[in-house]
């Protein structure tokens, strides 16, 4: 019976994408050399390396394939609930899900510890939004059920996410990467011939990637000077305002101290209205008393 040749390149992609990141090149380059010849040799050759994120998700779906599983479950559940669940009930089931995929992530996280490969915050981040793509999205969640992504999904939810670029080939998609052991792996078997250059293609994928983590280096390295050149702005904005701010709570702190002079000289000014008022008061009666005695004598 001919052996289908998508089934095998599934199976090619299968032991590739579970590799570690640094045997990946390597390993591609010895399978397409002992394909020479086959059709199937260029379409190998075109398997793209995954993102550090990937291999993290692909780790995670081969070794801890239930948690996957869980993830996949509950976005089902959740896509499926959204057209009749009250949106209290569809907030306490979001909160599950953040509450699942930070727990997945952490895992995910510890398991790539195990086999070797230290994950930073910005990566286990990427990780922890491609759970919860699969999620949201059904497209994206075959994509991470088949342990072939080469690229971090995200997804809002509402439209669909085309999943095309972020899987290794278009017959990933309905693929369901199996089980492996708990144990770190081993490079898998992929039928490779003897490879007398083997050693000068390590050193070039070596360096290549050397190359590529000085690229991601120094764009690091120029968002860390953008980063600071921003908070120096804002400090210098800061002390800025916080300098105005000193100002105008000495001039109120003197307007203040003017607006107790002044009470003070209101309080003396209506003390003196109130005398004057009252021998204004004293004097007519002593006039209207002269008047009505120099009116009596003349009568």
């Amino acid at each position: 019976m001919t052996e289908d040749p998508s089934a095998r390149l599934l199976d090619i992609a299968d032991a590739l994408y579970s590799l570690a990141p640094g045997e990946f090149t390597s390993a591609r380059d010895e399978q397409v050399k002992a394909l020479k010849g086959n059709p199937l040799a260029a379409q190998v050759k075109a398997l793209r390396k995954p993102s550090l994120a990937a291999w993290v998700v692909n780790t995670l779906v081969r070794h801890e394939s239930d948690q996957v599983d869980q993830v996949l479950s509950l976005g089902a559940a959740l896509r499926e609930a959204q057209a009749t669940m009250s949106g209290e009930e569809l907030r306490a089931l979001t909160r599950q899900r953040r509450q699942l995929t930070a727990a997945v992530t952490t895992r995910a996280r510890a398991l790539s510890r195990e086999h070797g490969q230290r994950v930073t915050q910005g990566v286990a981040d990427q990780v922890e939004a491609t759970l919860g793509a699969a999620m949201v999205d059904e497209g994206c969640a075959a994509a991470v059920r088949s342990g072939l992504l080469v690229g971090a999904l995200a997804a809002t939810g509402v439209e669909a996410v085309d999943v095309s670029a972020a899987v290794a080939l278009p017959e990933a998609l309905g693929f369901l990467a199996p089980a492996r052991e708990a144990s770190p792996p081993t490079k898998p078997d992929l039928h490779v011939v003897p490879d007398p250059d083997r050693q000068a293609k390590e050193l070039a994928a070596a360096r290549a990637d050397l190359e590529e983590s000085q690229s991601a280096l120094e764009a690091a390295a120029e968002e860390l000077d953008d980063a600071s050149s921003g908070l120096s702005e804002l400090e210098a904005k800061s002390m800025q305002i916080q300098a105005e701010i000193d100002e105008l709570r000495r001039k109120i702190a003197d307007l203040d101290a003017s607006a107790d002079e002044v009470d003070e000289a209101i309080a003396e000014a209506e003390e003196r209205r109130d005398q004057a008022q009252e021998a204004v008061a004293l004097a007519t009666r002593d006039r209207d008393t002269a008047a009505a005695r120099v009116e009596r004598l003349r009568g």
